[in-house]
């Protein structure tokens, strides 16, 4: 978590939406540095999280500057309304593939939980077409021991 802060940090400091927030412990920790951030959940472990701290917000109907999806936006059929509401910055991380041969034999190949697979060409190209720049990427979790995991930031296009 304390990579994926200081991550963000490098971009953007101001308040932004945790998009399937797991554990909470993203929120946790970026509260803990005196930040805004809000969350949201189709968990209702998670969604029930949030509320307690009042920090649930409806990304689909409020717009945010930023929003991170750490691990998500692949388990998500059509992203595009979602990130229709980030006007400026999205920070992602997700399993990067090089080929469908390769997504073939990951353990990351889920086809009960997985709409997407992407390379990363494929993920610059998908995003272009929400209306997003790749501005920064990162291998740091893939370093840290999560196999093939890639760490992005795109900003909104002008």
């Amino acid at each position: 978590m304390a990579a994926r802060c200081e991550f963000v940090e490098r971009h953007f400091r101001g308040t932004l939406i945790d998009i399937g927030i797991g554990s909470g412990a993203f929120v946790d920790l970026r509260r803990r540095q005196a930040r805004v951030i809000f969350g949201y959940d189709i968990n209702p472990a998670g969604r029930q999280w949030l509320e307690e701290r009042g920090l649930l917000v409806d990304p689909y109907a409020a717009s945010f500057a930023a929003m991170t999806m750490w691990d998500v936006l692949e388990h998500i059929a059509d992203f595009r309304p979602l990130l229709a509401n980030c006007r400026e910055w999205l920070f992602l991380s997700l399993p990067v593939f090089r080929d469908a041969e390769h997504v073939l034999a990951s353990k990351h190949y889920r086809r009960d939980e997985h709409y997407w697979y992407f390379t990363r060409n494929g993920l610059v190209f998908a995003l272009s077409a929400c209306g997003f720049s790749l501005v920064s990427e990162s291998n740091i979790e893939t370093d840290l021991g999560r196999e093939d995991i890639g760490t992005f930031a795109f900003r909104r296009n002008a």
